[in-house]
């Protein structure tokens, strides 16, 4: 990944002015004094999972358990910035998996949702990562992820479409393999 470093005169705060030049703003006015350094922090927040380590997130909450039934954990929520526009998407994100002598503290699975969510994404690949990362840590015999999302690239400009949702879904092992597993998933999280 090329990472060009900003020197101390382009800083996300001075671009953020400038911006504010280009559209016509006067980035000195009382409203938009502290604006670039709110965006500069905001695109910070917004973007942290870029330096979130995945293994800290987990932190050991992996466990030997003898269940070999579907755990769910549905309604996750999402939000993600488009890597396109750099605008907002926001969901549900709905995560499966069959344990295969392992399972994780529930906690962890919306955790490992915001590690990817909260970066420059496409949903489609947000569905995969969340997908592989599950299957990296648990091994199970099968792992199914859906996000249904809107995104506001499509709502706010181009189409305006304010009522489309986009729906991914990604299926691994026995998800994948056995359609009778995909929709009991599927029918769990109607």
């Amino acid at each position: 990944m090329n990472k060009k470093t900003a020197t101390p005169s382009e800083t996300i705060s001075s671009m953020v002015e400038n911006i504010l030049v280009e559209l016509g703003e006067d980035p000195t006015r009382e409203g938009l004094k502290r604006t670039p350094e709110r965006v500069d922090a905001s695109l910070k927040f917004l973007t942290r999972g870029y330096h979130l380590d995945i293994d800290k997130i987990i932190n050991g909450a992996v466990f030997d358990a003898e269940y070999d039934e579907m755990v769910i954990v549905k309604d996750i929520e999402v939000y993600s910035l488009c890597e396109h526009h750099m605008l907002p998407f926001y969901g549900k994100c709905h995560i499966a998996y069959l344990p295969q002598a392992k399972i994780i503290g529930l906690s962890k699975m919306p955790r490992i949702v915001d590690v990817f969510a909260r970066r420059l994404q496409v949903q489609e690949r947000l569905t995969t990562q969340i997908a592989s990362a599950i299957e990296k840590y648990l091994e199970p015999k099968g792992v199914g992820v859906v996000v249904e999302a809107y995104h506001l690239c499509m709502m706010m400009r181009g189409v305006q479409k304010q009522n489309s949702s986009t729906i991914t879904s990604c299926m691994l092992g026995r998800f994948k393999s056995d359609s009778k597993t995909r929709s009991e998933f599927l029918d769990f999280i109607k």
